[in-house]
């Protein structure tokens, strides 16, 4: 059987939408192909923004902002040491982009004017963190993207 170049351009076409096919099918049906990169109260959050803006105004205004840095123990998060550290309440986010059921919140307890997340809670990788903090009535709120 003689092929000519009409029928191999038909079979090249096929060959190419069935490769095309397979990768398109496999994407959607695979579940570690599977990523949100957003979060699931979206709505919600966009509705709070005004807050936001004006917590994030009040933390920039601060001398001596939240730092947040990687140790041995974990990730240390170092608050002013110009507020007393007992009147600090709040929570701290980590959101990781790429897989949201590493996720997890906490909220502040403060010893001294660090607090520590231990590694175990932390995979090494892209991490966005949200420390929402509140001194003396007054709201604060710091965002930084960091990785691990």
């Amino acid at each position: 059987m003689k092929i000519n170049w009409g029928t191999a351009i038909v079979l090249a076409f096929i060959g190419f939408i069935s490769f095309i096919m397979y990768f398109v099918i496999k994407m959607n049906t695979d579940k570690k192909y599977e990523h949100d990169l957003v979060t699931k109260d979206y709505y919600k959050q966009e509705l709070a923004f005004q807050k936001e803006i004006n917590a994030e105004k009040n933390a920039k205004a601060l001398e001596n902002n939240v730092a947040v840095k990687k140790a041995s123990e974990g990730l240390v998060i170092t608050f002013p040491e110009d507020k007393s550290y007992t009147n600090i309440t709040g929570t701290i986010s980590l959101y990781r982009p790429s897989d949201k059921r590493l996720d997890f919140e906490i909220p502040i307890s403060l010893s001294g004017s660090e607090m520590i997340i231990k590694d175990e809670h932390i995979l090494e990788g892209r991490w966005n963190i949200t420390i929402d903090w509140e001194y003396e009535n007054t709201l604060y709120l710091f965002k930084e993207s960091f990785t691990y």
